[in-house]
């Protein structure tokens, strides 16, 4: 019960700032990292090759799987307040508006569940959603290309990538107290 007041406050305008803020930083600085460990996978029969400036798409699953993970912490109601405040903020820092980015963020998320279906896990669905969008199946061996799915080695080192895209909902719940 004391626990309450122990909790910093944390108005929904500064969690959407801090939210878009630290994303956006962490794509921006740790994609170089993603390609490298793509590019030199020992899996591949023949290197991917992405570019180090090809964030676009990687930018969007990390965003989907994120806001995706936001609604397992926060009731609908904030939830929705704050999911808009964060497509207001980032339209506004990706020259997008946000009706449109909504829209976009929308379809990742519905192509991701179906790509990673039966599993609900959001993580494995954003390594599988950076494995289709940048077309990693043609560098594979012919069972896993023929089979068109990840090769299970080359998809758990990309969880291990993608976790630390993960926004940290549970430490933001655990230490702040939320308002409107």
């Amino acid at each position: 019960m004391f626990t309450i007041f122990k909790k910093k406050k944390l108005t929904e305008d500064q969690l959407a700032n801090f939210f878009v803020n630290s994303i956006l930083n962490l794509v921006e600085e740790g994609f170089q990292d993603v390609v490298e460990i793509i590019n030199n996978d020992p899996e591949f029969t023949k290197t991917p090759n992405i570019s180090k400036e090809d964030y676009d798409k990687f930018l969007l699953v990390v965003i989907a799987g994120n806001i995706k993970l936001m609604s397992d912490h926060f009731d609908s109601v904030k939830d929705v307040r704050i999911t808009e405040k964060i497509y207001r903020k980032l339209g506004a820092a990706l020259s997008v508006e946000p009706l449109t980015l909504k829209e976009t963020i929308a379809k990742y998320q519905s192509w991701m569940s179906r790509i990673n279906h039966p599993s609900k896990n959001t993580r494995y669905a954003m390594s599988k959603g950076v494995f289709f969008k940048y077309e990693l199946n043609q560098f594979q061996s012919d069972y896993f290309r023929n089979m068109n799915t990840p090769n299970p080695i080359f998809l758990k080192r990309l969880d291990e990538v993608i976790n630390q895209f993960l926004f940290n909902w549970n430490d933001i719940k655990e230490n702040y107290r939320i308002s409107s």
